[in-house]
Order: C-alpha cells, then sequence, then structure tokens
C-alpha cells in the first residue's frame, strides 16, 4: 500500500464510529450506553491504528547487514514473517523481515527496534497485571485487566506476567545513586518474617518433610497442635531517616497511658522496604545494609537496628555489621518488653484487676530508666514469694528470663537521650501491608515464583518506585531480549 493509504482501516472505523454517532440510533440512548458503545468501538479503532502503524513500518524496512553474537553473518532474508501481539487495545500482527542461518535461530531486527516480548502479552498489559496482582488476588487481576482493556487474560497468565514484571526488581535497587541525607538524622534498619500460606510444591525442603509425614487424629478437624496448613516465611525489611526527638522514660510512658502532651516519638521518613520469600533472613539483612551504605556510603551517621527480639535477626544484623565494619546500635523493641511484662502480670493479678496495670507501668519505667536486671530478678521473687507453682509462674519467668536475655539490647536511657525510636512499628505495618493484606487472602495458595513476585512488587510500590522501576525493567527486557543476540549488542537499523 502506499504510504498515505496506510490508515484506511483505522479512518474508516473512526468515520463509522462519528457515522453512528450521527444516527438516530444513537440518539436513543443513555449517556451510559453511549459510553459502553464509545469506548468498544473506541478501542477497536485503536487496535486498527495500531495495526496499521504496524504494516507500514514493516512496509517501510529494508534489508541491512546482520551478525549475531557468536559472529555469524544471517545473509538469508525472507519476508512476511509475521507474529501475534496481545496488546491492551487487542490483538494485533507483527510482520517484518527474518534473517536465518541454518545454525542459528532467526533474528528480526524490526523486532528490537519495537523491544516486543518474547511471548505473546505486550508490556502494557505486563504492566497492567503487575499493578492488579499486587492490589488484589490473581482471579481479581484477570477480571479487571478484561474490564480496562476488553482483553481476555486467564488467571495463570496473569500469574506469569507478573513474576516476567519482577524480574529485575533487585538490579534496580542495586544500581541506584547513593542519596544525601541529612547528617542529624538517625539511619534505622528493621527487620521481620510472617508465614505465607504455600503449595505443596513450594514448601522448604524441612517443611515439606514434615508436611509429609503429618497425620491428623481426626477426618473433619484439627486437634491441638495440628496444622492445617503449611507455611514459608517471607522475610520483611525496612530502611528509613529519623530526626533524633530526646525524651524521658516518663515521656514515653506518658503516651502509653494517654496522659496529655507527651512529646512526640521520633517520625519515619524516606521509608524504603524490601521483602522476599525466597531468600533468607540473612539476604534480606544484607539488602538493607544495601539500602543504609546507599544513604551513608561514608559512614558517618548513627545507625539503629530496631528488633523484635528474635536472636537470629539480632545474629544475623551484628554479623553483617561486623562484615562491613559498622557500627550498628541493635535496640529491642519496648512493645514486646510490655507484653511480657503484662503476660507476668497475670500471674500476679487476677484477670482485670486494676492494680496490674499500675504494676506494668512501674516496671516498664524501671526498664527504660536502665534497670532491667533489677525488674527480671524481682519477677521472679515475687512468684518464689507468693508460692506460685511452676505451670501458675510460667509467663513471670519467661519474662524475667527475657529481659535477662536481651540487658545488652536494652539500652533506653541512651537511646532516649539520643532522640532514637524504640519501637518497631514501622517494620510491623510493613509487615502487614506488603505480606499480611495480599498474601492471606481467604484460600490463597501461593507458588514461590507468585509469592515472590508480588512481595517484590507489592514493595516498589509501597517505596513509590514504580515508574522508575518500570523503566529500568523494559530497557532490560531489550538487553536480554533482543542486543543479547547480535554482535556486540550492536542491533542494526532496520527501518
Amino acid at each position: 500500500m502506499a504510504n498515505e493509504d496506510a490508515f484506511t482501516q483505522a479512518r474508516g472505523c473512526f468515520e463509522e464510529m462519528l457515522g453512528w454517532l450521527e444516527g438516530s440510533e444513537s440518539a436513543q440512548l443513555s449517556h451510559a450506553d453511549l459510553e459502553d458503545e464509545i469506548v468498544c468501538r473506541g478501542r477497536e479503532a485503536q487496535r486498527l491504528a495500531f495495526q496499521d502503524h504496524l504494516d507500514l513500518r514493516a512496509l517501510r524496512e529494508r534489508r541491512v547487514r546482520v551478525v549475531d553474537a557468536g559472529g555469524v553473518a544471517h545473509g538469508v532474508v525472507e519476508a512476511a514473517h509475521r507474529r501475534q501481539l496481545q496488546t491492551v487495545v487487542g490483538s494485533v500482527g507483527v510482520e517484518r523481515l527474518a534473517y536465518r542461518h541454518v545454525r542459528s535461530a532467526n533474528l528480526h531486527p524490526a523486532d528490537a527496534a519495537l523491544n516486543l516480548p518474547d511471548q505473546l502479552h505486550s508490556h502494557g498489559l505486563r504492566r497492567l497485571a503487575a499493578i492488579e496482582s499486587t492490589r488484589g488476588s490473581f482471579d481479581d487481576a484477570s477480571q479487571a485487566l478484561e474490564r480496562a482493556t476488553g482483553v481476555a487474560v486467564v488467571k495463570r497468565q496473569v500469574e506469569d506476567l507478573t513474576s516476567r514484571a519482577a524480574k529485575d526488581v533487585e538490579r534496580f535497587y542495586q544500581t541506584r545513586a547513593h542519596t544525601e541525607v541529612d547528617e542529624p538524622d538517625v539511619l534505622v534498619i528493621s527487620a521481620d518474617g510472617k508465614g505465607i500460606v504455600m503449595r505443596p510444591d513450594s514448601l522448604r525442603e524441612q517443611t515439606a518433610k514434615a508436611a509429609a509425614a503429618a497425620t491428623n487424629k481426626l477426618t473433619t478437624r484439627l486437634s491441638k497442635g495440628e496444622k492445617r496448613n503449611r507455611k514459608r516465611m517471607a522475610e520483611v525489611g525496612a530502611v528509613y531517616d529519623v530526626t533524633p526527638v530526646p525524651r524521658s522514660p516518663r515521656d514515653v510512658m506518658a503516651s502509653k497511658a494517654g496522659e496529655e502532651h507527651p512529646p512526640e516519638a521520633p517520625k519515619a521518613k524516606n521509608k524504603w522496604l524490601t521483602a522476599s520469600v525466597v531468600d533468607d533472613a540473612a539476604e534480606v539483612v544484607g539488602r538493607l545494609f544495601d539500602e543504609a551504605e546507599r544513604r551513608d556510603p561514608g559512614h558517618q551517621r548513627r545507625w539503629v537496628a530496631l528488633v523484635d527480639g528474635n536472636n537470629h535477626q539480632i545474629d544475623r544484623i551484628g554479623a553483617e555489621a561486623n562484615t562491613r565494619g559498622i557500627d550498628v546500635t541493635i535496640v529491642v523493641d519496648l512493645v514486646h518488653v510490655l507484653e511480657y511484662l503484662w503476660a507476668a502480670a497475670w500471674c500476679f493479678f487476677a484477670e482485670g484487676d486494676t492494680a496490674a496495670e499500675q504494676w506494668v507501668r512501674d516496671r516498664a519505667l524501671s526498664v527504660l530508666e536502665g534497670h532491667a536486671c533489677e525488674v527480671a530478678s524481682g519477677i521472679r521473687r515475687r512468684a518464689t514469694a507468693e508460692g506460685l507453682t511452676t505451670s501458675k509462674r510460667k509467663k513471670a519467668d519467661e519474662a524475667a528470663r527475657y529481659l535477662k536475655n536481651k540487658v545488652p539490647h536494652l539500652d533506653y536511657p541512651t537511646a532516649l537521650a539520643a532522640g532514637w525510636p524504640i519501637a518497631t512499628g514501622v517494620i510491623e505495618g510493613a509487615v502487614r501491608h506488603v505480606v499480611r493484606d495480599r498474601m492471606d487472602i481467604t484460600g490463597a495458595r501461593w507458588s514461590v515464583d507468585g509469592a515472590e513476585a508480588v512481595l517484590k512488587l507489592r514493595a516498589v510500590r509501597t517505596n513509590d518506585d514504580f515508574d522508575d522501576y518500570w523503566q529500568f525493567h523494559l530497557d532490560h527486557e531489550r538487553q536480554r531480549v533482543h542486543q543479547s543476540r547480535y554482535d556486540r549488542g550492536v542491533i542494526p537499523l532496520a527501518a
């Protein structure tokens, strides 16, 4: 066809829509029915415009010299090689020249110019799948894609598109430039975990063996200690900046008691999250340190690690800090300390006794003032003095043991005087938002690839990095799918 006739199909479709809008049939419709019809007809006009453009590019394509990555010239050229592409406006066909060699796969420089994916669905559909899959189930995402585009993408395809979309997340964050942050700000890292119900073939080896060996006593319900679903741990990490706010122990407990006008706790800013169900805690902690060093490459700022008391987390943070030669102060979350104190309180007070509240408050103040060992000893002495049985004093002993063991990380006087945060609310909120709100959808059973992709993309979106990431992903798709197949990565211009 001649160039001036290239968009005949699209023009004809658009003129037909305008003719219909001028006619008597459309004049009888409500605005809602008009909307539906215009969207449908407009989508078809867009699809035909897309197709006409691709046909024009095929018409203009010229033969060039093509050499593959192995240095082999593809001298045989065949025209009219066609492939399908499912796009956000419907299915189109891409016709181009194929450069052939008997010992190598065909090369299509025109595909590289268009940066076509190596499968049916376009990058536009992949992007929509990535966004919708982080909002709700894959079934919901499939329905959302069809509502938005008119294109039917089944659940399995949505899951595959989502996995492909998350392929470059770690590389994206590894290549980001350093950022300048005010040196007085405290640099905080924190980590936590949350179990995700997995498909049997996606469990870790040890968990899979336990699941296979498990037998339930009853057929219609679980007995005490039996597990219905086996899980795999998702590790979540956060890095953020905090402007110091010095406080006293009584300031902290005033806020807990609802007293008026306590100083505000330090506010997190510039939050960054990462999550993985594939990588273990050591790898996730390593990524936290990578991000923290991106913010403070010269290690000039104060680094604080907030933890819930998990010994493995503490060990991994300490090991990573030693390896990198960084001074990191580890602080155990105050809320977990309060939970242990409340559990101990019910060993000494009747349920609902208001005296328990004052007892917990007094001991929390003592811990905040740096007297955790004395509080632990006092709890044990009271349990002994009251002659509590082993079972009755169990929670009291657990609280005392927890305080004794965590003393190195309960230096609240230093933390409060320096204005550091002492609670893990940021990482707990991250676990709830990134993992629980999406991964705990009723009845969900996850594959490793599906869970990992959704976790990574939810973190990227929470970090407000999705648009930058997506351009990065498209650039790497071009290199993977196209440039890597050509000599020195140079793709000859075919049009």
